[in-house]
């Protein structure tokens, strides 16, 4: 299966020579990764959190996966999904699940899909769309998934598109083609900008100055500049809520990792709310474990990236 990437009309386009079927992104829009494996795998959610998991379907073929970073002037996510299904719809997919935040699951449903690390792909907790559809064929058909999000200086889109192994084409033939139009908001603020800087662009930012007790959920004295900026933004922005979501390195079980990660971010959670007087209500605190790392679990250097409480914007409004 042979992917080309190509602008036509002011648009942003991929496709698959194979099928043929094509999905357009309104320029300007950035392509922030891609992943191509001839007879991969993947395992395509095609269902709500429930009862401590997503369904998910095992797939295997030739697997495609891309994220895009378009500009900021879109009309939400939802306008998004509905164009991008509706292409879909028009090159005769049909739809297998579709949900959106919290009717998804929220939290537990993001951090249990496959998705593209930040800061190439950006989820807002409080607002994303997920969905997955089929086209039929004698092969077994194609798979397409998407999960359409945003930042309050960006919109973002993952597709992941598995089709049968050994189609027509070399599947490891791609180009990158970006737009001409530059956005300057559609930029990503570097770890060394300001928090509000890497919220107000990405939609999330480290916490890396944390220091917090040997072997313990307990937060160190401080003071921590990450939390004053992160305390005077939250002040400033009273309609602004978060996630804090702690994360560990691999040592040690999920449940013991998820556990401890979750209560590390509610220590950060307690410090802001005791120390800034913010409303317990502007902030949650939720933990994934070792889920989602940063860096290899199998250096020093790369535990030690693990080991963090990172914020994310759940909603602006």
């Amino acid at each position: 299966m042979k992917w080309q990437s190509f602008i036509s009309a002011g648009l942003v386009g991929f496709a698959t020579q194979a099928s043929a079927q094509v999905l357009e992104l309104p320029a300007p829009a950035t392509r922030t990764y891609e992943f191509i494996e001839p007879n991969g795998a993947y395992s395509a959610p095609i269902g709500p959190w429930r009862d401590g998991q997503v369904e998910s379907l095992p797939l295997t073929g030739d697997l495609s996966l891309e994220a895009w970073r378009l500009g900021s002037e879109g009309h939400g996510s939802h306008i998004l999904m509905a164009n991008l299904s509706g292409q879909l719809a028009e090159a005769g997919f049909e739809v297998l699940y579709q949900c959106s935040d919290a009717q998804c699951g929220g939290f537990d449903f993001r951090f249990a899909i496959p998705v593209v690390a930040e800061p190439n792909m950006h989820v807002d907790l409080g607002e994303f769309r997920y969905l997955a559809a089929h086209k039929a064929g004698e092969d077994g058909g194609e798979y397409t998934t998407l999960l359409v999000s945003r930042s309050p200086g960006a919109q973002f889109v993952q597709i992941a598109r598995i089709g049968p192994a050994g189609g027509e084409g070399d599947v490891s033939d791609s180009a990158t083609i970006t737009s001409t139009m530059t956005d300057p908001a559609s930029q990503t603020a570097l770890p060394e900008a300001s928090l509000e800087d890497q919220l107000t662009q990405n939609g999330y930012a480290v916490l890396s100055d944390l220091v917090f007790e040997t072997g313990s959920s307990d937060l160190g004295e401080g003071p921590f500049d990450s939390l004053t900026q992160l305390g005077l933004y939250l002040a400033a922005h009273p309609e602004h809520t978060i996630a804090l979501v702690g994360h560990t390195d691999a040592e040690g079980s999920l449940e013991v990792n998820i556990t401890l990660s979750k209560r590390r971010a509610a220590s950060v959670r307690a410090r802001l709310i005791n120390s800034f007087d913010l409303p317990a209500e502007q902030m949650v605190a939720e933990g994934v474990g070792f889920l989602a790392p940063l860096g290899s679990n199998l250096t020093d250097e790369g535990r030690t990236q693990n080991r963090r409480v990172e914020v994310v914007l759940t909603s602006t409004q």
